[in-house]
């Protein structure tokens, strides 16, 4: 099983975070997190790199189910979405794979999680596969 899943959108860094973000409301998740790996590459090391953003997507209800099956377990939260320029106008989605994450944990309780949380991620990506955008996996 692959540890991850994507899509490519066609417009500007900004409104495709922006559409991500919605995205991830719109399924009921929240984004707990939000690393700036441009900003980091740049300040730590003077690197000039494309924009590129990891977000942290939660379910509360879910990482709930997840640390109580198995406290450890919650190394593995939050599900991780990367947004980052491939081209200027040409934006790459790129999704954590929660069954494959999940599964490390060896746990049934937590693999169920992870089946739910696919499909979660699944619609948030859905939804911006119906906003110009192709679709890189089935």
């Amino acid at each position: 099983m692959m540890y991850a899943f994507g899509v490519e959108l066609h417009m500007p860094f900004e409104m495709a975070l922006e559409q991500v973000n919605q995205a991830i409301k719109d399924e009921g998740l929240g984004v707990v997190s939000e690393v700036d790996v441009q900003a980091i590459m740049r300040a730590k090391l003077q690197e000039d790199v494309a924009p590129y953003r990891i977000l942290g997507a939660c379910a509360p209800g879910l990482a709930k189910r997840v640390i109580e099956a198995e406290p450890e377990a919650g190394a593995l939260l939050p599900c991780s979405i990367i947004v980052r320029q491939v081209e200027p106008d040409l934006i790459g989605v790129t999704f954590m794979e929660p069954e494959a994450v999940f599964g490390l944990a060896d746990n049934e309780a937590v693999a169920e999680v992870g089946r739910e949380a696919r499909a979660i991620i699944e619609a948030v990506r859905d939804r911006l596969t119906g906003q110009h955008s192709v679709n890189l996996t089935a």
